[in-house]
């Protein structure tokens, strides 16, 4: 089973929301989609990633109040399973600790995401059905939108009920080397 960590914010005495942090690690590494960032929590678990190497970017992916205060450079320990994955071991993404913040909809919808597998890409509309709320395909595309640990949390493997790509926040170019690695592979 997958491990994620998801819940609504709670505010904090100091004002901060209790999924923000102090400080996060980031690491970039070269892919064949292109440079590769994640930022993750000093226990691992990966709070935004994604194929730039701009922190900032990183950063606007996750909802202000979760936002770490810092970052600084270094080693995360996904960088492994990203590797892996590129190297063929497609599942090796599956078990990565992920941290993302959102309402019941959104953090069921996230878990789910990471049930789908590699090479099976589904609708949105099969998405929306699998997440509890076939009519919500709106809500359900919403929170492939919103996930911020990007090939960890798989939201590539969503498409339009015609078939089509849809949208990526990393680009159409890397939604698709994604999907064709993963078909000839799985």
């Amino acid at each position: 089973m997958t491990t994620i960590i998801s819940s609504t914010s709670v505010r904090r005495g100091d004002g901060r929301a209790s999924g923000a942090q102090l400080a996060a690690i980031s690491q970039t590494v070269d892919t064949p989609d292109g440079p590769f960032t994640v930022l993750a929590r000093e226990d691992g678990a990966v709070l935004s990633s994604g194929w730039s190497d701009d922190i900032g970017v990183m950063l606007e992916r996750i909802r202000p109040a979760d936002r770490p205060g810092e970052t600084v450079a270094g080693t995360v320990e996904a960088m492994d399973a990203v590797r892996a994955y590129y190297d063929g071991e497609l599942t090796a993404i599956d078990l990565v600790p992920v941290a993302q913040f959102g309402g019941p909809f959104r953090t069921h919808a996230w878990t789910v995401l990471r049930t789908i597998a590699a090479g099976r890409p589904v609708t949105y509309t099969e998405f929306a059905a699998a997440s509890g709320r076939p009519s919500a395909v709106r809500a359900a595309a919403s929170a492939c939108a919103t996930n911020a640990p990007a090939l960890f949390v798989p939201c590539h493997r969503v498409l339009r009920t015609d078939g089509s790509l849809g949208g990526f926040a990393w680009g159409l170019d890397v939604k698709r080397s994604l999907l064709d690695r993963e078909a000839a592979l799985s």
